[in-house]
This record gives structure tokens, C-alpha cells and sequence, in this order.
């Protein structure tokens, strides 16, 4: 297949087999216009992610794919070789989206007010509806496909820990923040903002935690983090 045919994303990655197509050899189904190209796309995208967050990887199958998205067999095939294919193409999508939240770390803000309002849009990013099925999800499959496991962690989870010692790491003098290793420090306090929150949330043991809850885990947090890491001599 041209790979200039392909939807931007695609090009020069081995999603679709050369000279071997997958699906019939009527190629009365392949369409390369631009505006349908990522319409149809996003059509295949949002049936699947549907379907893993309702079946599992597991038990999705490209035929159960298909009919959610509306569109045919051979037509999915043409976007994505396989369910491997797909589902990593939804994990690259949820990374884009986690990946590009801004959080507010300017240095010149002060760090109770900062440390506070990071931990409550973070917990409610973390825990937001639906955003739970697609954790489960990668988190089920990252044995099987480390690969993906890996690039969630490292440009989601990773990411946002760096951004938090960066922050931490301008304020370590000797009227503000005592701290010898921001990174540590920067996990420590995502970790207790999720204290009784995130656990239960994302196995489905208790719903959505509300603004009113996710506050006061983060003012303990806040609490116990500057306990522990404010200079001594403020």
C-alpha cells in the first residue's frame, strides 16, 4: 500500500502489511480522502475504545470492534492491522491527552497554593469518569505488551512527576522547602493525594470520588508534606 496514502499519523509506521492484505482483495472499500480518512478514524477509535473498556482486551475481537464502530471488517483493517494495533493507538491517544494537561508550576507562586491545586486537578484527572476503565486497561496488558505499559507510564505518569520536582526544586532554599531529592519528594505527595481515592476508584470498589472529598485528601497531603519538607528555619 502507498504509505502517502495513509492518515498523517500512520506514515512510516508498519501498521498496515504490504502486499498482503488482510482482509478480501476488493479494493472497493479502501478510501483516501483526507476529510473522511480521519472522520472514519475517529469513528474506529471511538467504537473500540467502547468495546475494550467494556469487554477487556481480552474479550474484544475485531468483529465486535467493527460493529461498534459502525464500519466493516475490511474497512478496520485498512486503519489498523490487528486489535494490538488499535489498542495502542487509544493508549497513545489517552498519553496525548493526560500528556498535554497543563498544570500551574510557575515558580514565583507560593507552594501550599501550588501543592493544592496540583493535587486536586491531578486526583480529578485521575479519577474522572471513565478514566479508570482505560487504567485498568493498560494495566491488565502491560505484561503481555510492555511496550505500551511503558510509554504511559513514561510520558503521563513520569512526566508529571517531573514537572512537580522542577517546581519543588526552585523553592528548595532555606526560608522555603528542605528537600535532598525532589523526585522522591515530587512522588510522595501524588501518592498521598491518592490516599483512599484512587485505589478503590480504579477497581471499581467506589465511585467517582466528589470535589468535596478529593479537597480535604489534598489539604492532608499538602499538610503532611510541608510538615515534612519545610525548612526549618521559616
Amino acid at each position: 500500500m502507498d504509505r502517502k496514502f495513509l492518515p498523517g499519523h500512520f506514515r512510516g509506521r508498519n501498521l498496515v502489511k504490504e502486499a498482503k492484505p488482510v482482509a478480501a482483495a476488493d479494493t472497493s472499500t479502501l478510501h483516501f480522502v483526507g476529510d473522511e480518512d480521519s472522520s472514519k478514524r475517529r469513528q474506529i477509535l471511538d467504537g473500540a475504545r467502547k468495546v475494550f473498556m467494556d469487554l477487556g482486551f481480552d474479550g474484544a475481537s475485531m468483529n465486535e470492534i467493527a460493529r461498534s464502530a459502525g464500519v466493516s471488517k475490511g474497512t478496520l483493517y485498512v486503519y489498523f492491522a490487528d486489535k494490538n494495533r488499535l489498542f495502542e493507538a487509544i493508549v497513545e491517544e489517552e498519553v496525548l491527552e493526560q500528556g498535554n494537561v497543563t498544570f500551574n508550576f510557575d515558580p514565583g507562586r507560593d507552594v501550599m497554593t501550588t501543592l493544592r491545586e496540583f493535587g486536586q486537578a491531578y486526583i480529578e484527572l485521575l479519577c474522572r469518569p471513565g478514566g479508570g476503565s482505560s487504567i485498568r486497561t493498560v494495566m491488565a496488558i502491560a505484561e503481555r505488551m510492555p511496550d505500551v505499559g511503558r510509554r504511559f507510564y513514561e510520558n503521563v505518569l513520569e512526566k508529571t512527576i517531573g514537572r512537580l520536582a522542577a517546581y519543588l526544586a526552585a523553592h528548595v532554599k532555606p526560608d522555603d522547602l528542605a528537600i535532598d531529592d525532589c523526585r522522591l519528594a515530587a512522588s510522595q505527595f501524588m501518592m498521598m493525594c491518592q490516599a483512599t481515592l484512587f485505589l478503590p476508584f480504579v477497581f471499581q470498589a467506589a465511585p467517582a470520588p466528589s470535589a468535596e472529598r478529593i479537597a480535604q485528601v489534598v489539604e492532608s497531603a499538602t499538610r503532611m508534606f510541608l510538615a515534612a519538607y519545610r525548612a526549618k528555619g521559616e
